[in-house]
């Protein structure tokens, strides 16, 4: 039996998505298509902060609930609030937990150091780490590609989309997700 389900590294400029089947026997997925969501601030152009915001969010959460439409559950990482400082980082981390929160269907929790360990056997792994176990993991997803000398190679937006692939294989061993699964197969072998 096969669904599908959808990852999520989020942020308000730059939200990834990996969408993905999954054999819900076996456990093994593949990934279907990856989705970047990138927003721009407006407010150094006359626009008000505040509603600015209000904007960017509106377009990341109806990008998640596009990617939703086809899901049977989501996988998303969850960022952390910095106590001290970071003010800008603080308030992304709000917008974007709060964004998650209207995520229609059911959302397993990851978080940053999960993933990445998860991914690369590293808690603090870089970016380009996660780029380079994404793409080596699924070499035939839809990466986004540049020509450099001739030469076909990642782009820097593939750290997003990376980061959504990693937080789906971290989320298919968390406990969360197997009670989930638990239940949506008792819930088929009773139809």
């Amino acid at each position: 039996m096969k669904i599908k389900i959808a990852g999520f590294d989020p942020s308000m400029s730059n939200w990834g998505i990996c969408k993905a089947t999954l054999d819900v026997t076996t456990m093994e997925w593949t990934v279907d298509d990856l989705i970047l969501i990138e927003t721009e601030s407006e407010s150094k152009k006359g626009v008000i902060k505040q509603s600015d915001d209000l904007r960017r969010a509106k377009i990341v959460k109806e990008g998640m609930i596009e990617a939703c439409e086809d899901a049977s559950f989501a996988i998303g990482e969850i960022p952390f609030c910095n106590p001290v400082g970071y003010a800008s980082a603080n308030f992304n981390s709000g917008l974007v937990t709060g964004v998650l929160a209207a995520c229609p269907i059911p959302l397993i929790q990851v978080f940053p150091a999960e993933v990445k360990q998860k991914a690369t056997g590293v808690r603090s792994a870089t970016k380009g780490e996660m780029i380079d176990w994404a793409m080596g993991r699924f070499p035939n997803a839809p990466w986004r590609m540049r020509t450099l000398k001739g030469k076909r190679v990642p782009t820097a937006a593939n750290e997003h989309l990376a980061d959504a692939v990693a937080a789906i294989n971290a989320g298919l061993d968390s406990q969360q997700l197997q009670q989930a699964l638990a239940i949506y197969r008792g819930m088929k072998v009773s139809s």
